[in-house]
């Protein structure tokens, strides 16, 4: 870390502002020069401790930046993570208001529902797929508290991983007829097919990139708990939406899950 402990809950206040008041600010990495992704998980925990506080709880992890759109979208090489909680997921088919969020994007994933608990380091795909009792369709609803989505790896993980809510379909028992490397995702918004990509393009299957969260929380004394969820990354690039949209996602062998905005 190069930051002071009073800067990073400095850097934490003003993103813990501009959610609480829908104001997106100018990126952190800018603001404070030398911000590296040590200092940016710490900020994301500080905020993630007053959330805790004020009664909240962590449901799910979510796991950004896993496929190569996504990379390519903001310039970056590496997964990041962040958290999920009560108040962030959402009902399928339910309406939500767009003002809710500062400037919301949506992407097609699939979740994965643990069993059993997932500790790093050495988790393998076969170890998540062991460990999993069931898997969803989902859409994420991301969004940038740093203004005009211009941020870089640290600003995003700052930013709980860019994380905004999320809404779930049914969830599928995992059986060992499903290859999710295999699944299309079609990500469509008022009615129009907008991009479609495979299980594949998140770090080769979906569950690498939980085993990839597994093993990286295991070096912050973290494990992934039964009952918990992962969202997995994209499939595809995402997707703004806006006041009046419908954003849906059909994942085939899985099912649908949809979203208006209000």
């Amino acid at each position: 870390m190069t930051l002071t402990r009073n800067v990073v809950h400095e850097a934490a206040e003003l993103l813990y502002g501009a959610q609480a008041g829908r104001s997106p600010i100018g990126p952190l990495t800018e603001r404070f020069p030398g911000l590296d992704v040590a200092d940016a998980y710490a900020i994301q925990r500080v905020n993630l401790s007053r959330r805790l506080s004020d009664g909240r709880t962590v449901v799910a992890h979510k796991i950004g930046l896993t496929s190569e759109p996504m990379q390519t979208l903001l310039g970056v090489d590496e997964p990041d993570f962040g958290y999920i909680l009560d108040d962030m997921v959402l009902t399928n088919g339910a309406a939500v208001p767009a003002d809710r969020f500062c400037a919301p994007r949506v992407e097609p994933e699939v979740a994965f529902l643990l069993r059993t608990p997932l500790h790093g380091p050495g988790v393998v795909v076969d170890d998540v797929y062991a460990a999993t009792e069931a898997v969803a369709p989902a859409l994420e609803i991301v969004d940038s508290r740093i203004a005009d989505w211009e941020l870089t790896l640290p600003d995003t993980i700052a930013d709980n991983a860019s994380s905004g809510a999320v809404v779930l379909g049914d969830w599928v028992p995992l059986t060992g007829e499903i290859d999710l490397s295999g699944v299309r995702a079609s990500l469509w918004r008022n009615g129009t097919e907008i991009d479609s990509g495979l299980g594949s393009a998140v770090m080769g299957d979906p569950a690498a990139a939980v085993a990839w969260l597994a093993n990286t929380l295991a070096s912050l004394g973290t494990e992934i708990l039964p009952g918990q969820f992962v969202m997995s990354g994209s499939f595809t690039t995402a997707a703004f939406v806006h006041h009046g949209d419908v954003a849906a996602t059909t994942i085939s062998g899985l099912g649908a899950v949809s979203l208006s905005f209000t």
